[in-house]
């Protein structure tokens, strides 16, 4: 996934003037560490290094950087506490460029295939090149150095991979709830696979399977997965719900009342299955809306809660 700051830099190339904004390093708190980076332009900024004041000012900042001509250049220190008011209490030094390079000449494959934290090697005035830096300690603030000066060549710092890895989500059923959750993934750590019977929910993204099919998907989730049943038939529901049970995916959630949670659990102790792992009804708890709007965003929620151990 090409992050948002690439993406503007390259859809400015030919259009528009645009500054990257680079936090080079920080000292104490600081909101988002060395390496991030934003892109901004006349209209709009893209990325954030922390939002707030520091962000506010760096925009700012970067604004004026384009009145002046491409390859110009700023590096500046940012006291949070006593300059910006902001209670982090660090201190951050930024690399503000008027971008003069092409950025689709850059070697962007990393960003695509890198699973670890990169270090950015600046090799010369027009061309930075990234590496794998597997000696990188993700989230260990980066010193700031005596001078403030532009990093030359051979300089290296961490920059932090904001992706967080991608949990494998089996969603069976392609009706209002599976749309509305479908609809909010993007850009969110899930590797979405979806499954529905029906010729008439033709419907970009949904995998037509026939029954067998769906219960034999359920079967191989992988370890680690999440699994979620909410297909047009309560009978399909059952069979998807014990082969997922029969996987090693972590999360197996049923959308269904307490009432239809007693008869399937009663069926799945029958077939001895392990039920620790079914969630029914499906979403945080304390949210009693049922519109599919909301049960989305509840769902999406304990999803996400996965990843805490929550």
């Amino acid at each position: 996934m090409i992050p948002d700051w690439l993406e503007a830099l390259r859809a400015a190339r030919g259009h528009e003037s645009a500054a990257l904004v680079t936090v080079l390093s920080t000292e104490g708190s600081a909101p988002r560490r060395a390496g991030t980076r934003m892109t901004v332009t006349a209209g709009d900024s893209i990325g954030t290094i922390g939002g707030g004041a520091l962000e506010h000012r760096a925009i700012e900042q970067a604004r004026k950087l384009l009145d002046l001509p491409p390859g110009s250049w700023r590096v500046q220190d940012w006291p949070l506490g006593p300059l910006l008011g902001q209670c982090c209490g660090g201190q951050v030094r930024l690399l503000l460029e008027h971008v003069a390079h092409d950025p689709d000449g850059w070697d962007w494959t990393d960003y695509v295939e890198r699973r670890k934290a990169v270090a950015s090697l600046i090799v010369g005035p027009d061309r930075i090149d990234r590496v794998p830096a597997e000696y990188a300690e993700s989230g260990v603030p980066t010193p700031l150095p005596p001078r403030a000066e532009k990093p030359g060549p051979g300089t290296s710092f961490i920059e932090p991979d904001d992706r967080r890895a991608q949990r494998a989500l089996l969603m069976f059923g392609a009706g209002h709830v599976g749309v509305a959750i479908a609809q909010r993934l993007p850009r969110l750590p899930f590797r979405l696979s979806w499954f529905d019977p029906r010729e008439n929910r033709a419907i970009p993204g949904v995998s037509l399977q026939d029954e067998d099919a769906m219960v034999a998907c359920a079967e191989q989730a992988e370890p680690g997965s999440a699994v979620l049943v909410f297909t047009h038939d309560h009978g399909l529901d059952y069979r998807i719900t014990a082969a997922a049970l029969r996987s090693q995916a972590a999360f197996v959630g049923l959308i269904g009342s307490d009432t239809k949670r007693a008869r399937f659990l009663k069926r799945l102790n029958e077939e001895q299955l392990d039920t620790a792992r079914l969630t029914c009804p499906i979403g945080v708890p304390g949210i009693e809306d049922k519109a599919p709007d909301i049960i989305a965003i509840a769902v999406i929620a304990q999803l996400l809660m996965l990843e805490t151990g929550a």
